[in-house]
């Protein structure tokens, strides 16, 4: 079982103080005139209604070379090629910063982009970016975020993360403690603090700023491949209208993995495998597509541990502020690190959009959780949990890859579409003691080829991430 992380419990005070009309914006809660702020555990779904429902996501990233060549350079420059990104030119400046992990101090030539302001088509609460990179030893990258509230004012720039795909310059980390008494920063998630139903404050654009690190003196930098974020508000709400099974059976092959192999090993790293549900799933779909990490990348895993990609994957996913492997736009990252992979967080809005993918050959993470009663056959509840889903049913249920199992063979399983539905999308559950928490709203990782194929690109337009 996924252990309750230090996040989720600071999530769970904040949750557990709000009023049951308004929820902060937490880890995953958007708070909205969402149905039945009331509901009792288990109550029936909504009804589905005749009208076409409002957008409740926007995806924005840039990736090609003309998004590169936009914005505002300042010593970055735009460079084409097979997988166009962005690289220092001529570093803007130099900075010394004292690695709060580790408590060294290194001085570092940096440029910045910033990119062209995007109108949300979403008036949003909350806010996820992504990013992919290359950061040969000696750099690494920073992404901010800066949004402007529907009152006319702004945001700070929110800094997304401070990341590096090794750890031997700094510590892949978050910055806890930002606020401007609006909004708040929660790993990994920008959230407003009180979006109220009626009018409330949201964000109504945004920007992202890129800064890109080296040692003084080097000749290359950071490579950027994508940049961009999820912006959202969804429904605050207990339950969600039931989408209609496509019909037909859909499986992929993929790759099985359990967390629970790797308890007790490297408890350094989220006190081991037995919260290692994210890198579990993210090596999964990166072998899906036919990746794995080079022998001189598992040199440093014991010869004794079987599977040593997923000890790799959860010391590549760490977040040192988080103390916690489950960073959703770190295991992004950490999958786009590998040859011709692109990988983002979003949000998905049903259960349909996820089967649009999964027939198109994409399989999908999804960030859910729940109490042990409330998804029938997986046999323990937790607090926040990550899973792929590889497959449906003829009848419409998730065949879905869980690293909480015991071993290997035993991680294939098919939930109960209902459940996993109200599970995956829903932003407000009780627990087991009664209290009112978070859920994730449907927040999933894609990972793919920068390449997809043309079914494949059109499934992606079809649920919005193109």
């Amino acid at each position: 079982m996924t252990a309750p992380t230090p996040r989720r419990a600071l999530l769970a005070v904040a949750l557990a103080a709000a009023t049951a009309a308004t929820l902060p914006g937490g880890r995953a809660s958007a708070a909205s005139s969402g149905p039945a702020a009331a509901a009792a555990p288990g109550a029936a779904p909504a009804p589905a209604s005749g009208a076409a429902s409002a957008k409740t996501v926007d995806n924005r990233f840039w990736f090609s070379y003309a998004h590169w060549r936009a914005g505002f350079h300042q010593g970055t420059t735009a460079v084409g090629g097979a997988r166009p990104g962005l690289e220092i030119k001529t570093p803007a400046g130099r900075i010394e910063y004292a690695d709060p992990h580790t408590g060294k101090k290194s001085t570092w030539e940096y440029a910045t982009w910033t990119s062209p302001v995007h109108a949300s088509t979403v008036p949003a609460s909350e806010a996820i970016a992504s990013w992919n990179a290359r950061t040969p030893a000696g750099t690494w990258i920073q992404t901010e975020l800066r949004g402007t509230y529907t009152d006319g004012t702004a945001t700070p720039w929110y800094v997304m993360g401070r990341w590096a795909s090794g750890d031997g310059d700094i510590r892949r980390t978050s910055v806890d403690g930002q606020t401007d008494g609006k909004s708040t920063v929660w790993t990994d998630t920008l959230a407003v603090d009180a979006p109220t139903a009626a009018g409330g404050l949201r964000i109504k654009d945004w920007r992202l700023r890129l800064t890109l690190y080296r040692k003084p003196g080097a000749l290359r930098g950071p490579t950027v491949w994508l940049a961009g974020a999820m912006v959202s508000h969804v429904p605050d709400r207990f339950t969600v209208p039931a989408s209609t099974p496509s019909g037909g059976a859909h499986e992929l092959k993929v790759p099985r993995y359990s967390q629970e192999t790797h308890v007790g090993q490297y408890p350094e790293y989220d006190n081991g495998g037995e919260a290692w549900c994210s890198p579990t799933s993210s090596q999964m779909i990166i072998e899906f597509w036919g990746r794995r990490p080079a022998a001189k990348s598992l040199a440093w895993v014991n010869k004794a541990y079987a599977d040593p990609q997923v000890c790799h994957a959860a010391r590549s996913t760490y977040d040192a502020a988080y103390k916690g492997c489950g960073n959703w736009p770190f295991n992004a990252a950490y999958a786009a690190t590998y040859r011709q992979l692109a990988g983002l967080v979003t949000r998905l809005g049903s259960l349909t959009d996820l089967e649009t993918l999964v027939r198109a050959g994409i399989p999908a993470i999804t960030s859910q959780s729940f109490r042990s009663e409330e998804l029938t056959g997986a046999g323990y509840g937790t607090a926040g949990h990550l899973m792929t889903v590889i497959g449906f049913t003829a009848a419409g249920d998730v065949i879905a890859n869980d690293p909480n199992s015991a071993a290997n063979p035993a991680v294939r399983r098919v939930y109960r579409r209902r459940e996993f539905e109200n599970n995956w999308l829903r932003t407000k559950r009780y627990n087991a003691a009664g209290k009112v928490v978070s859920g994730t709203g449907g927040v999933c990782y894609l990972y793919g080829p920068i390449r997809p194929s043309a079914a494949q690109v059109q499934a992606l337009r079809k649920v919005g991430v193109l």
